[in-house]
């Protein structure tokens, strides 16, 4: 305006200012244009700012909720997955077990039959089925099992000899150390363990109706073949059938069991001679062969 009114090109009037446009000059038109024009795209930039950012607002709000919902996944869904894969693939993995020693005798029959080493596989009893047997609160036996012992134990009393429960169910955890825990510690081959002991979950103190016998007045015999010297063994091989009680392991036993005159099973009534018909039925087979 300043410049127009220099030029003497402004004419002013009562009611207003008339701007004669093609009377201004071209270079002060050419100002007038390219200021305009500047203007505009000033405020057209503002526009496309405006526009990218309205834009950019929901894209920014997806982004952070997908990365919420993948810290989320990371967090928690995903180590709990791995966690459930990685113990299903614990529970399928087979044992390792070697397979038995030339030097082990092993019937046909056994080994044709499902076994590790010749140990056949029992169920692990429940809580609620044992009970402890005289003379000792940590050995239990399934309440018939029990009942039948204390019987014997009682008889045998009355003849002045006395019988003591050293063992009788055991849980698989009990096995567990007494076969690998124990065989590490002694430096024993698998094979040469299974001899004398069973592995978890073939053990026939899982059934509630095994019990290993002492003679209280020859301790030092406790859990060794030489218990078969005391008068406890040779009263138990004449009257242990008649309280349902039988030797699971008899020298050169079809199993291949090493000998053990203290381990005892009872077979006194239905449930338990379904339990050992296997066992029993090897005894039988090997009978006949003979």
């Amino acid at each position: 305006m300043k410049i127009l009114k220099k030029l003497g090109l402004l004419k002013k009037t009562p009611d207003k200012v008339k701007l004669p446009i093609d009377d201004i000059p071209e270079a002060v038109r050419d100002e007038y244009k390219g200021a305009k024009q500047q203007s505009f795209q000033s405020q057209r930039t503002w526009q496309v700012w405006q526009l990218l950012v309205m834009g950019a607002i929901p894209l920014i709000i997806s982004i952070g909720v997908h990365f919420q919902l993948n810290q989320t996944l990371d967090n928690s869904s995903v180590p709990q997955m791995k966690q459930n894969m990685d113990t299903k693939i614990v529970e399928l993995s087979p044992t390792p077990v070697e397979k038995p020693s030339p030097s082990r005798s092993l019937s046909p029959s056994i080994q044709e039959r499902e076994n590790i080493l010749g140990h056949l596989p029992y169920k692990e009893a429940s809580w609620q089925e044992l009970t402890p047997v005289f003379g000792s609160q940590n050995v239990k036996l399934r309440l018939s099992a029990a009942e039948n012992f204390n019987v014997m134990a009682d008889a045998a009393w009355s003849a002045n000899i006395y019988l003591v429960p050293l063992s009788g169910f055991r849980t698989l955890a009990d096995q567990k150390y007494l076969f690998f825990e124990v065989k590490a510690k002694r430096g024993e081959e698998t094979s040469q363990r299974a001899e004398v002991s069973a592995p978890p979950g073939y053990s026939e103190h899982h059934t509630g109706y095994a019990i290993d016998i002492g003679d209280a007045r020859m301790p030092e015999t406790d859990l060794k073949v030489n218990f078969e010297n005391t008068i406890a063994f040779q009263w138990l091989q004449e009257n242990a059938s008649n309280y349902g009680f039988e030797l699971s392991f008899p020298k050169d036993n079809p199993q291949g069991i090493s000998y053990e005159p203290w381990h005892w099973r009872f077979v006194g009534d239905n449930h338990s001679l379904k339990t050992f018909e296997e066992a029993r039925s090897l005894e039988k087979e090997q009978q006949t062969q003979n």
